[in-house]
């Protein structure tokens, strides 16, 4: 497991998969996980999972050995995958972020970007969500392991609010709701609570972000709230991106 700019929710995410690690804790050995042991074995490695997001010079040059160190490079969570909640700054002047927050401004060094993993090195396989689902992780792990491909959903949110009976919001109450674009993988929570959907798992296979646009617009939402919605946990998902830019530009 290595971490990058990232809150850690990952990596807890696998640590709560207690009972689910156990079908597959036979298979394999945790070689270097610093929150979980304090073993650190020298790689390489069969399985390397990273968390978090490229934000400084020294972090891209240490995602080079990581992948040199891995036969099969995993990311996980919306930082490693699409820059997470970080990357809200790269449309913005990171140098002025820096002046207003920071007493000391010279002893920050950050790049003007943060970026996902994949832009840096090639990557075997993405697992998307802030954080990330541990049953997936646990069906990742169990078919690395057996030499196949994840079965992880790459359809919308939308079709877990089918499949546990959830009203549409957008329909039946004119929420402005992400669910439509976004991959399915959380189970629909925040619209089973009445709450219209964050966008947290990221881009769905095939999005068709501008006819959200569109429902956005009918639902009373102006382009910055539209913008807001696309730049969230996924900002810089070159799909979700897209859209907001496209806000942005009318």
């Amino acid at each position: 497991m290595f971490k990058f700019a990232s809150c850690d929710g990952c990596q807890l995410s696998l640590l709560d998969a207690e009972d689910e690690l156990l079908s597959v804790a036979n298979a394999m050995e945790i070689a270097c996980f610093p929150e979980a042991s304090r073993t650190m074995s020298k790689g390489p490695y069969d399985i390397g999972l990273v968390e978090g997001s490229i934000t400084t010079h020294q972090d891209a040059e240490r995602i080079q050995k990581v992948r040199r160190q891995c036969r099969v490079l995993v990311t996980i969570g919306a930082c490693a995958t699409a820059g997470g909640i970080q990357a809200l700054r790269n449309s913005q002047d990171v140098d002025e972020f820096v002046r207003v927050v920071y007493a000391t401004p010279q002893f920050i060094s950050t790049l003007k970007l943060s970026t996902p993993i994949a832009e840096h090195v090639p990557v075997d396989f993405e697992l998307r969500g802030c954080p990330i689902n541990k049953y997936q992780l646990v069906e990742l792990i169990s078919a690395t392991l057996a030499g196949r491909k994840p079965t992880v959903p790459t359809y919308s949110v939308c079709i877990e609010c089918k499949r546990r009976g959830t009203v549409c919001l957008a329909v039946a109450k004119g929420v402005a709701c992400m669910g439509p674009v976004t991959q399915a993988g959380c189970g629909a929570i925040c619209p089973s609570f009445q709450r219209g959907c964050y966008g947290c798992y990221g881009p769905m296979e095939t999005p068709n972000t501008p006819a959200l646009t569109n429902q956005f617009r009918i639902l009373g939402q102006d382009d910055q709230q539209i913008a807001r919605a696309f730049r969230a946990f996924n900002a810089w998902a070159w799909q979700f991106r897209k859209a907001s830019e496209e806000c942005k530009r009318t």
